[in-house]
């Protein structure tokens, strides 16, 4: 179908547009900028007078519970709420069950999403077999399935020749490591960031050096392997600063911040909220403030869901017995547009953090709308509040502290590979 989007506000950080423009997609790529090519007659017109036009948004981390976990969600329902969400491509950590260990689990992932027809999905596959940390995972034959990476997720390895060795072969395979930074003894039985907080509720704590101890060795080994390496949900500022440091010294690393670790802290927890239940846990004020400012700076370059759909059991034992995480493909986009709102980033560069930054990450060619591209695009209404509750959220997943709050920003329509995806029901009056 031929589609123009006519009279947004287009934002492609990735080309420096910022400009009031009409886009013009046709066989599911951008065929124009701001004038129709020659030929083009649109069948379906979308009207974005006094709204952004942008790419869609990729999500470098989102658990769509499958396989393993569809009692959780699925992947039909969690790329759902990608594109309501304003999120074409979200990709998948590896600690499915079983794991992403061989080329036919990420395959029937990757079937499994293209069966829904909404977001992509892309898969890292596993560092070690099954996560255990002792023999190297076949990451040639992982890449060889389109696998964008190789990671151990939360799974500690313990011997660090062992993860000197990971690190050559993805090397000389050409894959990212993702890397979760968190030393596995000084966190294992911690469940929150140590500070006045814990020590007043008596929860099992999580010291800060627990990631900048992890972050010192792994960046060590980068340095000596000359992989390619992103860290994953940056928590501390001291974390923040270590990665900047190190890309000045001229290693390949880039880093990413959840969308919550930007808002909440550890006394959020406030009287044993199950919903702040995070890992890496939220950390304090201070830590908020040097996220914020790694990301406005560069350093830290995109900002992910760390999306992590639960059923009402994971979430209504005490704090402790809870799982970690949160439901988050849909608050992606409003909790990084209040950065904007408060005057902590701009504009352009809160939506080159959830676009082409973490594009660049993954080494895909999305998030950018330049002729030829896929259009997979993005619309929304930066001034539209709403107010999420678990009866209105997509996502199988309930489990958000931000459900109740008043949040400004919200989708209107997703288009992936130039196919509607999603309409929010009141921009045409019916159901998405």
């Amino acid at each position: 179908m031929q589609i123009r989007i006519s009279g947004g506000r287009l934002i492609d950080p990735a080309h420096g547009i910022d400009a009031r423009r009409d886009l013009y997609i046709a066989q599911g790529q951008v065929v124009g900028l701001g004038r129709a090519p020659a030929g083009f007659e649109a069948r379906r017109t979308i009207d974005a007078r006094g709204r952004i036009v942008c790419p869609g948004l990729v999500d470098l981390a989102a658990r769509v519970r499958e396989p393993g976990a569809e009692h959780k969600a699925t992947v039909a329902t969690e790329t759902l709420a990608a594109v309501a969400g304003g999120i074409t491509t979200l990709c998948c950590p590896p600690d499915t069950a079983p794991v992403v260990d061989t080329p036919a689990v990420a395959e029937l992932i990757h079937q499994r999403a293209a069966a829904a027809g909404r977001a992509r999905v892309v898969c890292l596959g596993a560092l070690t077999r099954g996560l255990a940390g002792e023999v190297l995972a076949e990451m040639h034959a992982l890449k060889q399935v389109g696998c964008v990476g190789v990671s151990n997720a939360a799974q500690p390895i313990a011997s660090t020749e062992v993860l000197r060795r990971a690190f050559e072969y993805a090397a000389t395979c050409g894959l990212a490591v993702f890397i979760q930074p968190q030393d596995y003894w000084l966190g294992r039985h911690g469940c929150m960031h140590e500070g006045v907080t814990s020590t007043r509720l008596g929860i099992p704590a999580i010291p800060q050096s627990a990631e900048t101890v992890a972050l010192a060795r792994d960046l060590l080994l980068v340095e000596h392997s000359g992989v390619r390496a992103h860290f994953g949900r940056i928590s501390t500022a001291r974390g923040a600063r270590m990665i900047g440091e190190a890309r000045r010294r001229g290693l390949a690393v880039s880093a990413d911040v959840s969308a919550h670790h930007l808002h909440l802290i550890d006394e959020d927890v406030g009287q044993y909220d199950a919903m702040c239940h995070v890992q890496p846990p939220l950390r304090s004020r201070r830590d908020r403030t040097g996220l914020r400012q790694g990301l406005a700076r560069g350093v830290i370059a995109a900002v992910c869901s760390d999306h992590q759909p639960h059923d009402h059991d994971a979430k209504s034992a005490p704090f402790s017995a809870t799982m970690p995480g949160i439901s988050a493909l849909e608050t992606l986009l409003p909790l990084s547009l209040a950065l904007v709102r408060d005057g902590e980033l701009a504009l352009v560069r809160a939506l080159e953090a959830l676009t082409c930054g973490p594009a660049g990450i993954l080494g895909l060619d999305c998030g950018h709308l330049g002729v030829g591209a896929r259009a997979d695009v993005c619309v929304f209404d930066l001034d539209a509040s709403w107010t999420p509750v678990a009866a209105t959220l997509v996502s199988a997943g309930k489990n958000s502290p931000f459900l109740g709050r008043t949040l400004t920003g919200r989708v209107t329509h997703t288009l992936v590979a130039g196919r509607l995806v999603y309409e929010l029901p009141s921009a045409h009056g019916g159901r998405p």
